[in-house]
């Protein structure tokens, strides 16, 4: 299984072991976790270990973390992409969620928006998902701020006790609100 996608500045693909080392720089930095519970990882084992896990997410639930790597470089940016949450959140369970998490030296220049979209392109149109979940620490405004920007609403908050306590924004955009939000945006 090889899943790709493409914008105008980014590639999207298979987290692969060779980027553990990329993966290390994004997670062992304490203010990439500043929101997140602040546990950065220690060692690249833990990076590896990681990728693991989401490879295993493609072949179970045929869908997982993608890599984010700048187009014109190649370099690994961090990942983005929808994962099919098994686990209970936030009293759900069987959903799809989409996230990002970027390597400190690409913030602001918009790729976590641009590579939200491309997810959640990839999530209502490849995976014909009904709805798709985001969960942001309330008090990371950039982050609501990129959800919103891609159509996702505020919907509740939460305590995510399996995570460390953190206080969080359950967001949700369906099938038809990005239906709309695209023919919006052409427009």
């Amino acid at each position: 299984m090889q899943l790709l996608l493409e914008t105008e500045r980014l590639i999207l693909r298979e987290l692969q072991l060779s980027d553990a080392q990329g993966m290390f720089e994004l997670d062992s930095d304490p203010e990439v976790h500043k929101y997140l519970g602040n546990k950065p990882v220690k060692n690249i084992e833990e990076c590896i270990k990681t990728i693991e896990l989401v490879r295993k997410q493609y072949h179970e639930n045929g869908v997982g973390r993608f890599a984010m790597l700048e187009k014109t470089t190649g370099n690994f940016m961090g990942w983005t992409g929808i994962k099919f949450i098994t686990e209970p959140i936030n009293n759900h369970v069987n959903f799809y969620e989409v996230g990002y998490r970027i390597i400190k030296k690409y913030w602001g220049n918009g790729y976590a928006t641009e590579s939200t979209k491309a997810s959640l392109d990839f999530a209502f149109n490849q995976l014909n998902a009904n709805e798709v979940y985001g969960i942001t620490n309330v008090e990371n405004l950039k982050s609501v701020r990129v959800l919103e920007k891609c159509g996702l609403k505020i919907i509740g908050n939460f305590t995510w006790t399996e995570w460390n306590e953190i206080y969080c924004n359950w967001l949700k955009i369906s099938r038809e609100d990005w239906e709309e939000k695209k023919k919006m945006n052409m427009g």
